[in-house]
C-alpha cells in the first residue's frame, strides 16, 4: 500500500477536477458574469433607464390586521383596492419595457412585505440583503434572498448581527458615489458594513450620512431623478449630501409644498429614465415643479397603498438600471 501511493497520487492530479486534462480555469470576476452566469442586474445611478424591479402584490397578509400601528400603517388597508393599485403600477412598469419580478407569498404575519425597497440594496455588481430594523419586519430579508436568487441575482453581502440596514437608506449617485444614512433603521454597524461591501464592489467614495430625527429613511429627503437634477426636502437634507451633488454640477429642486412631501409623499417617485419618473398621483404643486424643471411625470394611483406608510419608491425595489 504504501509503495503505490505516490502512483495513486500521482493518477489524481493528472485527472481534470485536479488540473490535468481538461480542466480550464475560471477567469473575469462576477461583474463580467452578468448577463451569462447570472442575470442582468446592477445599479449604478438612480435615474439611469429602469430594467428590472423586484415587487410584491399585496397578499392575504394584509388581510384581517387588527391594528395599523402595531403593523407600522397610518390606517388599515382596503385590500380589494390596494391590490388593484398595486396592479396598476406593474402594469404601468411592465408597459414601460421593465422586467417585474415577483417576491412570492409571504407570511401572514407580514403586512409590509410590498416595501420590496427595505429589503435589499443593489451594488453594480450584485445585492445587499437588508436587516429590518423593526421586529415586526425581522424575517422580510429571507423572502428577498428567495425571489432574488430565483431571479439569478448574487448576494453580496447579507448585513448580519446586530446590525441594521434597509435600501431605502441608500442612494445611488454614480458609480464612483453612494450615500448610506444612519439613523433610525440603519445604525452604525449597519451603515458601516454596507459602505464596505459597495466598496469591495469597485465604488470609489462611499459617505456615511446622519439623517435627523424623525426620518425615516435618506429617500425620504433625497431623489435623484435627472442626470443634473435632485429633488429633495431642503430641511431635512444632510448638509454634506448637498455640498457633494454641488460639486459635482447638481441642480435642486426644493419640494415645492410641504404638505405634498408629508402626506402626499410627493418625493417618493421612482425614475424610469433621465428625467421621466412616475409620481404618486395628488400631487399637483410637486408635478408642476417638476415638469418645469424638465422632468416628465407619470402619475400612478397608490393613495390606499399609502395607508401602510409608503408609496412609490418603498414598493419598487430595483434590480437593474442602466448607467445614466
Amino acid at each position: 500500500m504504501v509503495a503505490t501511493a505516490p502512483h495513486y497520487a500521482l493518477e489524481q492530479a493528472q485527472d481534470a477536477a485536479h488540473g490535468g486534462d481538461g480542466w480550464r480555469s475560471r477567469e473575469g470576476t462576477t461583474a463580467d458574469e452578468l448577463g451569462s452566469v447570472w442575470a442582468a442586474c446592477g445599479v449604478s445611478s438612480e435615474c439611469g433607464t429602469l430594467r428590472a424591479v423586484l415587487m410584491h402584490r399585496p397578499g392575504r397578509e394584509i388581510e384581517g390586521v387588527p391594528n395599523a400601528s402595531a403593523a407600522l400603517w397610518h390606517a388599515l388597508l382596503d385590500p380589494p383596492r390596494a391590490r388593484d393599485q398595486h396592479d396598476q403600477l406593474a402594469d404601468l412598469y411592465r408597459s414601460n419595457g421593465v422586467a417585474v419580478y415577483e417576491l412570492g407569498d409571504a407570511p401572514l404575519d407580514k403586512p409590509n412585505s410590498y416595501f420590496c425597497r427595505d429589503v435589499f440594496a443593489m451594488t453594480p455588481q450584485g445585492a445587499i440583503l437588508a436587516r429590518p430594523a423593526s421586529a415586526s419586519r425581522a424575517g422580510e430579508e429571507r423572502q428577498a434572498a428567495a425571489a432574488l436568487a430565483r431571479a439569478g441575482v448574487p448576494i453580496l453581502h447579507s448585513v448580519f448581527g446586530a446590525a441594521t440596514f434597509e435600501g431605502a437608506d441608500v442612494v445611488v449617485v454614480s458609480e464612483e458615489l453612494i450615500f448610506v444614512g444612519e439613523g433610525q433603521r440603519t445604525n452604525r454597524e449597519g451603515a458601516r458594513q454596507v459602505a464596505q461591501a459597495y466598496r469591495d464592489a469597485g465604488v470609489e467614495q462611499v459617505e456615511i450620512v446622519q439623517l435627523p430625527y424623525g426620518c425615516g429613511h435618506l429617500d425620504g429627503m433625497l431623489n435623484i431623478v435627472d442626470r443634473d437634477l435632485a429633488l429633495v426636502y431642503p430641511t431635512q437634507l444632510p448638509w454634506r449630501v448637498y455640498e457633494l451633488l454641488k460639486a459635482r454640477g447638481y441642480r435642486f429642486l426644493d419640494v415645492p409644498d410641504a404638505g405634498e412631501a408629508r402626506h402626499g409623499m410627493a418625493i417618493n417617485v421612482v425614475p424610469l429614465a433621465p428625467g421621466v419618473v412616475v409620481m404618486p398621483a395628488g400631487n399637483p404643486i410637486t408635478r408642476i415643479a417638476l415638469e418645469a424643471a424638465g422632468v416628465t411625470c407619470l402619475e400612478v394611483e397608490v393613495d390606499e397603498l399609502m395607508k401602510g406608510a409608503g408609496s412609490v419608491h418603498c414598493m419598487t425595489g430595483v434590480v437593474h438600471r442602466d448607467s445614466a
